[in-house]
């Protein structure tokens, strides 16, 4: 609900910070005070055009921010979340507009776009009058007002999903048939790419085997002569072998650490160097014995690598991705082999889950068929007991224009009224009067109340046209609707104002050089005042402020 209201130089209100409670909370004011100044301020910070003519005279800028508490508002709460505007069930909404025309917009202190000011908006507060927030007179709005009327929120899951399943695989469907269309000169393609793969037959790693394969084969010969050089010099040479000379070198050490132990550790590592160089040696002749020139072995590889890499520059991959290249062409071959089967078990699949979704749909339209006539019928009596005796409202179930099946089922709900006799019934947006369009919307809310969609309900020009009876039956309905939901109603009526939870006055100071308006919460005394001056005019009796007392204590009742 909304729980607070700044305001600064906006039209002719200079400041104005006010607190908002539960409940019912009347605005009243002398004609021309600026009762409509609070609801464009609200329409403002919710998404309504900017216009400088807004800002007050001699200020720079106007600026709005709107706080709401947003824990019976769980549509509101999950759209901040998925927009990472969450701040622990509040919502502060800001608007600022210059004198240059610009407009800045702010939810929780984060920057965004008008567009989704409007769109949360709609989430947190409902119009009623002539207001493009009036959410009602939106077909989509009426209809889920209807389904959470009738309760069915399973029939809608259960339709939802049928309608997701059959969507699917008429998907699916439509795939295959644009493959099979290909289908010809795909198939002769892929066959053909298969065929030399497999005969290729190249298994995983084999390219990086033949690789390292064909480095020692092509460089066999030098590989054989440097071993036999390397091998000279660590032994064969009987002059300057390396081991000979180490050995030496080693026979020497020993007998000069007889001499002085401090050498015994340089004759342990040269000792230890000789075992090592003997190893190498062993090792150097052993590959060199088992090492021989295959010119035949070497050609084979190099025709298999040349017949690898004209396909893997063909398929534009590296030859270690051909084996994976290889398995992907023979699954789409064995689709495209199969697509005749595949397509008739799935049309078989699709007329079922059809089938399915018609049975479905069927058992919502028969449920909202049976909700539209008894909400029609407490509308129509609330509407004949609003001051429009003849009126009549009707929902209307008519199947979707394009004739396709939707998640939301096969019909749309559309509110129909007459408010007037002789009156043919209109839809509810194609009504004229602001005033019959308020009491409309106020008969809808107070039957729907435990399903409402929006927190906040205000009604403007709910009581033009209307008095006496009439006017204290509809101040009793928004009474009753404020026990559920906060109401906020302009009202120039003492029976209605009499009724509210809350009571506000906005009163018009008029200078030498400005005129500014204030609005503020009455006092239980000040409220007898108030609502005497709106029965009595000019002149207060003693009588008026004990007619408006009864009247006050009589709404308590």
């Amino acid at each position: 609900m909304l729980t607070h209201i700044h305001i600064w130089n906006f039209a002719i209100v200079e400041k104005l910070d006010l607190a908002l409670d539960a409940g019912m909370t009347v605005l009243t004011g002398e004609t021309g005070a600026g009762k409509s100044i609070l609801l464009d301020a609200l329409g403002l910070a919710l998404g309504d055009r900017a216009d400088s003519n807004v800002i007050r005279h001699g200020a720079e800028k106007a600026e709005i921010s709107v706080t709401f508490d947003t824990r019976k508002a769980p549509a509101a709460e999950k759209w901040l979340r998925e927009h990472e505007l969450e701040s622990e069930q509040e919502c502060i909404i800001r608007r600022i507009i210059s004198n240059k025309g610009a407009s800045r917009a702010f939810i929780n202190g984060k920057p965004c776009p008008v567009t989704l000011l409007r769109e949360l908006g709609e989430m947190l507060v409902d119009l009623h009058g002539q207001h493009e927030h009036h959410s009602l007179l939106r077909r989509e709005i009426q209809q889920q007002l209807l389904d959470n009327y009738a309760g069915h929120p399973s029939l809608l899951t259960a339709v939802a999903q049928a309608y997701s399943q059959w969507q699917s695989l008429n998907k699916d469907m439509q795939e295959l048939e644009q493959a099979r269309s290909e289908r010809a000169s795909r198939l002769e393609l892929l066959r053909y790419q298969v065929g030399e793969l497999e005969s290729l037959n190249l298994a995983e790693g084999e390219a990086d085997e033949l690789d390292a394969e064909h480095k020692r084969l092509a460089n066999a010969r030098q590989i054989l002569q440097s071993s036999d050089q390397i091998l000279n010099r660590l032994e064969e040479n009987e002059q300057a072998a390396v081991l000979t000379l180490l050995n030496q070198s080693l026979s020497d050490l020993h007998e000069l650490a007889a001499m002085d132990s401090a050498l015994a550790g340089a004759a342990e590592l040269l000792d230890s160097a000789g075992i090592q160089i003997n190893e190498a040696v062993s090792e150097l002749r052993h590959y060199r014995d088992n090492l021989a020139l295959d010119p035949q072995r070497l050609a084979e590889i190099e025709e298999r690598l040349g017949g690898i890499t004209d396909l893997s520059r063909k398929h534009q991959v590296s030859a270690a991705e051909l084996p994976a290249l290889l398995s992907r062409l023979q699954e789409e071959l064995s689709t495209l082999e199969q697509a005749d089967i595949r397509a008739g078990r799935l049309q078989e699949d699709i007329e079922q889950a059809r089938t399915e979704y018609l049975a479905r749909a069927r058992k919502l339209t028969q449920s909202r068929e049976k909700a539209a006539r008894k909400l029609a019928r407490q509308i129509s009596e609330r509407m004949q007991q609003l001051g429009m005796e003849d009126g009549r409202f009707e929902i209307t179930l008519s199947p979707r224009g394009d004739g396709t099946f939707s998640k939301q089922g096969q019909e749309q709900a559309e509110f129909m009224v007459s408010a007037n006799p002789g009156q043919p019934l209109k839809p509810l947006n194609k009504v004229a009067s602001g005033g019959e369009l308020s009491r409309i919307s106020l008969a809808i809310q107070v039957i729907s109340a435990d399903v409402s969609l929006s927190p906040t309900l205000i009604f403007d020009e709910v009581d033009v046209g209307i008095g006496g009876r009439v006017a204290e039956i509809v101040g009793r309905q928004l009474r009753e609707l404020g026990n559920q939901q906060q109401v906020i109603c302009v009202t120039h009526l003492p029976q209605v104002a009499a009724l509210g939870h809350q009571h506000l006055q906005v009163n018009k100071q008029a200078g030498a050089n400005h005129t500014s308006s204030e609005i503020r919460k009455l006092s239980e005394a000040e409220r007898i005042d108030e609502i005497a001056r709106m029965l009595g005019g000019v002149k207060i009796t003693e009588q008026t402020l004990n007619h408006a007392q009864e009247m006050i204590e009589d709404a308590q009742v």
